[in-house]
Formats: structure tokens, C-alpha cells, sequence
């Protein structure tokens, strides 16, 4: 269920809600048209917050919608180291679940009119360790841009299944996923033969596009976003 916010930028803006085992869960959608491309966003460990809305509203100005999914549960805003590791380690340790949850995501935007036909999706740091496995599960999305994310793919998994282009954003400089983590991702995908895309940028740390961090890299983020915005349109059509 969409719940509209009175705005005058944008023709749909709102939390949408939906039921997973009886959990609920809360995305946030905010487009320019039901028919605009669309872009699914995969929050980090502090969950979905205003990080994701603001970058929404950013694709929002270039002419694209786009969905939040929701990982942890409506109303879950984790601010504790313990309570970030816990609720990440769950979904990492139940890969089934994680699956499910992002299908919920994509199910719940597809209910609301998004067009999932036309869609890439992005995630940042656990993000986008759960965008790899939305494309591994074989989500008919085009794309696949993961922003200083987890890179190793778990015991039993393999890319067989992808469907569309993977595009890899790394600061060389990142001590959660090392450049080992990140060369071992691009053999197993050209082994694969998935079309695919790594970048990295120096002395960029995890987490280099957060802002307000003192992680945050300008340089490395512009530069990313910048590469997004390429990737869009190679990617969506208008």
C-alpha cells in the first residue's frame, strides 16, 4: 500500500508497505511517471533511511524512478554496531530469507505499477553484497551496480542464473572487501561470461559514498555516480 506525501516535485512519492511471514516490511517509492525506467535501491546495515531517499529523489531529477526494498522490517533503524552486525549476520547466515525478502521488494514495486520491465538495480556496502544475490537468483533486472559492496559469493552460489550486467564501483582503499575479494569476483564472472564492469578508485575506503562520513571520498563519489548515470542510460530505455 502506497502512502502518498504531499509534494511538488514529484508525481509519486510514498512508504509502501507489505507483509512478509508476517513481518511487515516498508519501502519507499518516489517516480516521475509510472512509466520511467526504474531503479531498485539496497540499503546498508543502517537500513533503509533518508540516504536512499535522497539518492531516489537524485535519480528522480534525471528522469528515472525508483524503490527502495526494505531488509529489515518497517520501523527498524538500527543505530548500534551489535545491532547492525546482528541484523546483516541474520540475512548472511539465511540466504533462503534474504531471497525472499528481496523478491517481497520486487513483487511489492511491481504491485504499485513501477516498471520492473525496465529496471536495473544499485545497493551500497551490505547493499550490495544483496544486490549480487538478487542477480545471482536470477531477478530479470538489466543491470546490476553494486557501490563498495561485499564481492564474495557464498559456498553453493554461482552467477549461472544472472541476467543482466554487473557493474562493480570499489575504493581500492576499502579494509571490509579486499582488492583479493574483488579480483576473485571478476575471474569467477568472466569465467561465467557475464558481461560485466569493475572500477576501482584510490584511496577510496568502504563506504566512500556516504555523505557526512569521514569516509566519504567526493572525488570517488562523483566519479561513481557519474559512471551510474552512464550505466542508466546504456542500460534503460526512454
Amino acid at each position: 500500500m502506497l502512502f502518498m506525501c504531499a509534494t511538488l516535485s514529484f508525481a509519486k512519492e510514498g512508504f509502501v508497505t507489505y507483509v512478509v511471514d508476517g513481518k511487515t516490511y516498508e519501502g519507499y517509492y518516489t517516480t516521475p511517471s509510472d512509466e520511467a525506467p526504474l531503479v531498485f535501491i539496497i540499503h546498508d546495515w543502517d537500513g533503509l533511511n533518508e540516504y536512499e531517499m535522497t539518492r531516489a529523489k537524485m535519480l528522480n531529477a534525471l528522469g528515472y524512478g525508483a524503490f527502495a526494498i526494505d531488509l529489515f522490517g518497517q520501523g527498524v533503524k538500527p543505530v548500534t554496531l551489535e545491532e547492525k552486525k546482528a541484523l546483516t549476520n541474520a540475512l548472511y547466515n539465511d540466504r533462503a530469507k534474504m531471497r525472499k525478502l528481496l523478491d517481497a521488494g520486487y513483487q511489492a514495486a511491481k504491485k504499485e505499477g513501477a516498471n520492473v520491465s525496465n529496471a536495473i538495480g544499485i545497493g551500497y556496502c551490505f547493499g550490495g553484497a544483496a544486490l549480487l544475490e538478487m542477480a545471482r537468483m536470477g531477478t530479470p533486472l538489466k543491470g546490476f551496480a553494486v557501490f563498495h559492496g561485499g564481492l564474495a559469493t557464498p559456498t553453493g552460489e554461482d552467477y549461472t542464473k544472472t541476467k543482466g550486467f554487473i557493474l562493480v564501483l570499489h575504493g581500492s582503499a576499502d579494509e571490509s572487501v579486499s582488492l583479493d575479494e574483488f579480483t576473485g569476483l571478476a575471474k569467477e564472472l568472466e569465467k561465467t561470461k557475464l558481461k560485466h564492469e569493475m572500477i576501482t578508485y584510490s584511496g577510496a575506503p568502504h563506504a566512500f559514498t556516504v555523505f557526512g562520513t569521514d569516509r566519504y571520498r567526493e572525488d570517488a563519489d562523483k566519479k561513481s555516480w557519474r559512471r551510474l548515470v552512464e550505466f542508466l542510460g546504456e542500460m534503460l530505455s526512454k
